[in-house]
């Protein structure tokens, strides 16, 4: 009901603001632009992470950025061209709570490649053998934490004890393989069919086929593993494996290259997001422009204005070829461990992976043989 209040005093303040009229054409676009009001959430009608980030859409600010995401998930996992999914992870994720998360984003057939940061995968393999990451506080005496052999990440505790163990296992486990120079995909894929915990991300990624690539592995507590098995059997003049990086550029561009669509979605940056851009363009050296990932999305606290790859922003990514001009695309400036959950229970609430054809990997050493869906006719 608009107020009775008339105010008697004469003012200019109406006739000097209003002096210049709008045409109908303005009028018109004044109307659209001010179409869509804002619908304030209401907590008591929310009963899923499906409901929750329906209303967040029609929020503002990070919620509404929570929101397209979702949308772009959504839309990459209904595309009917089917897009091979790459997800890229980086950042404290495992020690952050997301273990499950990730893990049951490959349960559900919601990705279809990984790219990870070493760190990530070593604190899978961490608590499939059994050990724990616990709660912290990031106001500790680190001074007296590395007395006790404690190790911290933010809030959350590591014991380095058993670190050392988790290094040692992957030493024995390196000195089982052929000696030769294995990609870290392939290196990863015969590591996850070792372990037998259920709950591992590496695991999951063995059982079902998915490749997971750590382009920076040396740059991890595997790498520590990897280059104590190194150091022992160079002192025995023995053979030994090797980690051949540039072999991962080439396996993964072959998925580009094979690939009808590509999308990428990027928890945090780093490595992972730029391996999984640079693929777009190093598939000119197999005589093929991609047009770049025809979906993206990102979830990180990093910001665009200091220049650096990780909050660099999707449009920039443009610029590069990386990011189709077209592309569905979003980001929300939301720390990881609120984010993920949000995005991933959405579609996988939604059913959304249900359906959805897993993609088969047929590789030869490092050459990417097939690369069809599973249960297609026409393949």
């Amino acid at each position: 009901m608009k107020s009775t209040v008339r105010d008697n005093d004469q003012s200019v303040l109406d006739s000097v603001y209003l002096e210049k009229k709008l045409t109908s054409k303005e009028r018109a676009a004044k109307e659209e632009l001010l179409s869509q009001p804002i619908c304030p959430i209401a907590v008591s009608d929310v009963n899923s992470i499906v409901s929750l980030v329906d209303s967040f859409r029609h929020m503002s600010i990070q919620a509404r950025l929570i929101g397209r995401c979702a949308e772009v998930y959504e839309n990459m996992l209904t595309d009917k061209a089917r897009p091979t999914i790459l997800l890229g992870l980086a950042g404290p994720l495992i020690a952050g709570g997301l273990r499950k998360v990730i893990r049951d984003m490959i349960e559900a057939g919601i990705v279809d490649a990984v790219v990870s940061t070493g760190a990530i995968l070593y604190q899978d393999l961490y608590q499939a053998l059994g050990h724990k990451h616990t709660i912290g506080t990031p106001d500790a005496d680190d001074a007296r934490l590395h007395e006790l052999r404690i190790n911290r990440i933010y809030d959350t505790y590591v014991d380095d004890e058993k670190f050392v163990e988790t290094d040692g296992w992957v030493r024995n486990f390196a000195g089982t393989l052929k000696p030769k120079a294995y990609s870290s995909r392939e290196f990863l894929s015969l590591m996850g069919s070792k372990i037998t915990d259920d709950e591992s991300i590496l695991k999951k990624a063995a059982e079902y086929g998915i490749p997971v690539f750590s382009p920076a592995l040396n740059d991890s507590s595997i790498g520590i593993g990897l280059t104590d098995h190194y150091h022992i059997k160079r002192k025995k003049n023995l053979p030994k494996i090797t980690i051949d990086a540039i072999r991962d550029n080439y396996e993964l561009t072959q998925i580009m290259v094979k690939s009808k669509r590509t999308a990428a979605i990027y928890i945090a940056g780093g490595v992972p997001k730029n391996f999984i851009n640079d693929a777009v363009v190093m598939s000119y050296v197999f005589g093929r422009d991609t047009g770049g990932h025809s979906y993206a999305f990102q979830l990180t606290t990093d910001v665009p204005h200091w220049g650096g790859l990780s909050g660099s922003t999707l449009d920039e990514a443009k610029s590069w070829g990386k990011v189709a001009v077209k592309a569905k695309r979003a980001m929300a400036f939301v720390e990881p461990t609120v984010s993920l959950p949000l995005v991933a229970g959405y579609v996988i609430q939604k059913g959304l992976g249900k359906n959805r054809p897993r993609l088969k990997f047929t590789w030869k050493e490092d050459i990417l043989e097939s690369l069809r869906i599973e249960n297609d006719p026409a393949h």
